[in-house]
Order: C-alpha cells, then structure tokens, then sequence
C-alpha cells in the first residue's frame, strides 16, 4: 500500500491524527478530512508534506450535508490521481438519555456515525473498486453492549457495525470492509459523564486495567488496510478486554 492513497474523515485531531499519522509514515498519500478544526488540520497537513513535499492534502466539509460527499472522492483523485482506503472515523459523542432525546440529537448523531459512512462509501466504491482497495469503519465497543444513557450514539455505532458486514458483502471481492471497535482510549472532551470516578470504574473493567492511546486504534487501521488481503466483514475489539467483561 506504499504510495496509496486513503481519505479519513475527522482527520485532524485525536484517533484520526493518529491514523493519518501512522498511514503516512508507511507510505500512503492523506487526504484529510475535517469540519470545524482548520489550525489542527493545517498543521498536520503541513507536517506531513514537510516530511515528504506534496503527500497531504486537507479538505473542510460537513459530512451530515450529503451533496458534499461525492466532492470528498473527486478531490481526492483530483489531487492524488487515485482513491485507495477511506477511513470513515468521523463521529460526534454525547449523551442521549430516554426522555431528553431530541430530533436534533437523532440527525447529530445518526449523521456523523451511520448515515455519513454510508453515503461516502457509496461514492468511494467505484474509485476503491478501480483500485482493490479497502473501507475501514471505526465502530465502537458499545455497538454491542450499548452505553447507559448514550442511546442514540450506541444505535448509530450498531447500525454501523451492520454497515461494515453489509458493504463487505456488497463490495466483495474488489473492496475488503472491516470495522475496529475502540474501548476507552481517549476520554470524551467536555463531558460530565466521565469524571475521574466513572473513568477509574472504566478501567478496572478492563482485562489490562490501563486505557489504551491512539495509536492503539492507529495500528489496528494499518493491519486492516496493510496486512489483512484476507479479511473482510471483520470488527476487531481494541479495548483492553473490556468489551469482554461488559
């Protein structure tokens, strides 16, 4: 996969740096995508081509607009000549207890997490098909075991599971599709839910009693799109353990 190149959605900061980062140092041309954090992604953007002139690109857009998404895959081959990964790891977070939930809540959360990686993978597929390439979807433990209180972000990571196993089928044999599932690994920014009691309870349900850190979900990423010519319809759960003891 030297030399390829992948779009990420939500790129410039957090997993999604971390990803970017570890993909360009093997090789791959970035096309990053990001909506609201320009100075984050310029840097990045900067970073890379300083390291290797003209390897990283970056592009601004509202994934829950669907009439933009088609524009991701065009500039992406405009600028590189090709598509060969897209990375769908864009997603907004934040809680959604029965009785509070809203009609904005719904189109935040279903937009960023299910509805935005359907969409842009549909406009990615024939540009990945060209290539043989590959979809990877970050997904999340709780896809499976749904977190109290965060209902509508759970549903949407569920239903984005049943997208990876789905598009897997829809895309083989030319595109593989396989999700990865982090556990806690970055804790959420601005968010009451998970003070330092709720986070130390979080890790002690954990089989490695420690969080994990970005490059943790970065290196599963790699193994998917560089080592894995033989898996599709695959989440890979990289989360301590915890997922097992939920």
């Amino acid at each position: 996969m030297a030399e390829k190149t992948v779009l990420i959605t939500g790129g410039a900061r957090r997993v999604g740096a971390a990803t970017a980062r570890l993909l360009h140092a093997a090789g791959c041309n970035l096309m990053i995508h990001y909506r609201g954090s320009t100075a984050a992604a310029r840097q990045l953007k900067d970073e890379m081509n300083a390291q290797r002139p003209g390897s990283a690109a970056i592009i601004q857009a509202d994934l829950r607009d669907l009439a933009v998404l088609p524009s991701l895959v065009h500039q992406t081959v405009a600028t590189f000549g090709a598509l060969d990964v897209l990375v769908n790891n864009a997603s907004s977070f934040h809680p959604t207890p029965v009785g509070a939930i809203t009609e904005r809540d719904w189109d935040e959360l279903m937009g960023s997490n299910l509805k935005a990686p359907l969409f842009l993978s549909q406009a990615a597929a024939p540009e990945l098909k060209k290539h043989r390439g590959a979809i990877v979807n970050i997904t999340d433990i709780h896809a499976e075991r749904p977190l109290k209180s965060y209902v509508v972000y759970s549903i949407a990571k569920a239903g984005l599971t049943g997208l990876t196993k789905s598009l897997a089928r829809e895309l083989a044999p030319e595109v593989r599709v396989n999700g990865v599932a982090p556990g806690p690994v970055l804790w959420p920014e601005e968010d009451v839910h998970f003070d330092e009691v709720s986070r130390q309870r979080i890790i002690s349900h954990t089989m490695l009693k420690c969080v994990g850190e970005p490059e943790d979900i970065a290196r599963a990423v790699r193994f998917f799109v560089f080592d894995a010519p033989y898996v599709t319809g695959q989440i890979l759960a990289v989360d301590g353990g915890r997922s097992s003891k939920l």
